[in-house]
């Protein structure tokens, strides 16, 4: 028999290596898990959600793995008191007990996902700002229509008359009713604070309604590869009261770029880490031509194609170039 004894130093270079992560582990533990604690009402009731899912599993799992090292150590060789009855092979009671333990958790998970699928429905307007807190019957949702251009975000408040360039204003306990498109590659918009994440695609139209419920700067990005500059696709999102909101709506109208056809192109080109922009003025129909891929002078809209019974061509490509064919699905997803 070979056996492999560890020199002492090495015995000790390891350990003197799990002692320098305790600091870092320490770190760890003073983390913010914004996913798990959120300042809006819809992603709390999602945390909620992920909270009751892995309560209800671990009724299962912690019951398995205690059992599995009780029997390790009770039916060990050296125990020679454990009893032994090789003929044993059925217990109804223990039957009944394996089966209907799992097949309860797995209706009450499939009720609660249920319930929750149809609460949490992005597409949904939402019943209540907070927990207790229904929606006032005299407020409107705050509309905000998103482009997810490369690379970068572009919001258009259609009752301000503003747009943004990767900076998200909304102010604290108004629904936020988003329309969300992408000029390209397919996108997911994603403020974890908020709520969760929902695809954006081009051709198309996705909707999520949303809140936020504390005053703060919260991180926004894109959570969907899209190309080289997809790490930096990145955007604020700042929760104001009203009073803020109004004024930086006054702020961002005093702003001296004006959004329209020509603008919105130059931002359809890729770019990378773009700073924040203000737009102090908008064209109208910008974000429906966006979605019906007709911005550009000339080219004609989807919808209008669609109701004559056709696609437009394609354009044509120079020889040799790689094509690679989009074939959008009517789908969205919002956790």
């Amino acid at each position: 028999m070979i056996m492999h004894i560890m020199h002492p130093k090495t015995r000790n270079g390891k350990w003197r290596r799990a002692l320098t992560m305790l600091p870092l582990i320490a770190a760890l533990g003073g983390c913010n898990l914004v996913v798990m604690n959120p300042a809006g009402d819809v992603a709390r009731q999602q945390a909620d959600l992920i909270l009751w899912s892995t309560g209800l599993m671990l009724l299962i799992i912690i019951p398995v793995m205690a059992l599995t090292v009780l029997f390790a150590w009770r039916y060990r060789a050296s125990n020679k008191d454990a009893e032994y009855n090789p003929d044993w092979d059925h217990s109804t009671a223990l039957e009944l007990v394996i089966w209907s333990a799992p097949l309860l958790i797995i209706i009450a998970l499939g009720a609660l996902t249920w319930v929750a699928t149809h609460t949490l429905d992005p597409y949904r307007q939402i019943e209540r700002i907070a927990a207790g807190k229904p929606v006032p019957a005299n407020q409107q949702p705050l509309d905000v229509q998103v482009v997810s251009l490369d690379w970068k975000w572009l919001f258009i408040y259609p009752e301000q008359g503003v747009a943004t360039v990767n900076e998200l204003v909304v102010p604290v306990d108004r629904q936020v009713r988003f329309r969300l498109t992408s000029s390209d590659v397919m996108n997911t918009f994603y403020v974890p604070a908020m709520a969760g994440m929902i695809y954006t695609m081009a051709g198309m139209e996705t909707k999520l309604h949303a809140v936020l419920n504390k005053p703060g700067n919260y991180a926004g990005m894109s959570a969907n590869y899209s190309g080289a500059g997809f790490s930096g696709m990145n955007f604020r999102t700042h929760a104001v009261d009203d009073a803020g909101f109004a004024r930086w709506v006054a702020s961002t109208k005093a702003a001296a770029g004006k959004l329209d056809t020509a603008t919105y192109l130059k931002l359809e080109q890729p770019s990378e880490r773009v700073p924040v922009m203000h737009f102090g003025t908008i064209e109208r129909g910008l974000f429906d031509r966006a979605v019906n891929q007709c911005v550009k002078p000339g080219t004609p809209c989807m919808s209008e194609s669609m109701h004559h019974g056709h696609m437009p061509a394609p354009a044509a490509e120079p020889a040799g170039a790689e094509h690679q064919p989009h074939h959008p699905t009517n789908s969205s997803t919002g956790a």
